[in-house]
């Protein structure tokens, strides 16, 4: 599956070849969605969201949001954080795109409607789910791993912190819908 990532440069020159002399194609900016295809001796083959393909160099490219949320592993749930020292569900989706390249909103029901809707079975590894009743604003969001699990950001009395886990039956039954942020096929950055 191809991942997507974010040009981390001013400008970067996207080759025919993966190698600095080869032909330029085109060029990425700052924080352009770049969908990595395949990496190879420091490069990646990417695709733009305008369906041009070329080579980057790795260096040039900013990691995935999974990724980035993967870092807050262990770390204590506090309320309206959004640190290493403490983050709430929210916050960790929000700081997770934003160490990734992407400025998507704050709170759960604010990134359930930046996002593209996505049913259970369209969802992907990276995508959000949402929880909170059938009526009114999401109150809670997590990653989707696949497979039934979630990563998020939890108080509950058993562990207050950042987890990966398989999705509790107590949100599951709270789920609202899978959403997709920052997908190529919206043409860039969600805000």
């Amino acid at each position: 599956m191809a991942a997507l990532r974010s040009c981390a440069v001013e400008l970067a020159a996207l080759r025919a070849e993966p190698h600095d002399d080869a032909e330029q194609v085109t060029q990425a900016v700052l924080g352009e969605p770049l969908r990595v295809d395949e990496e190879r001796d420091g490069w990646a083959r990417v695709t733009t969201v305008y369906d041009y393909p070329g080579w980057i160099r790795l260096d040039q490219l900013r990691g995935d949001p999974l990724a980035e949320a993967r870092r807050f592993l262990g770390v204590p749930y506090e309320w309206g954080g959004l640190s290493e020292r403490g983050v709430d569900c929210s916050g960790l989706v929000h700081v997770a795109f934003r160490c990734a390249g992407w400025v998507v909103p704050r709170d759960a029901h604010e990134q359930e409607d930046a996002g593209d809707r996505v049913s259970e079975d369209e969802l992907r590894p990276g995508d959000l789910v949402t929880y909170g009743p059938p009526e009114g604003p999401a109150d809670h969001v997590a990653f989707w791993l696949g497979e039934g699990r979630i990563l998020h950001a939890t108080s509950r009395e058993d562990v207050a912190a950042v987890v990966e886990e398989p999705e509790p039956e107590s949100l599951r039954r709270r789920r609202r819908t899978g959403v997709r942020l920052g997908s190529l096929e919206r043409g860039g950055n969600p805000s």
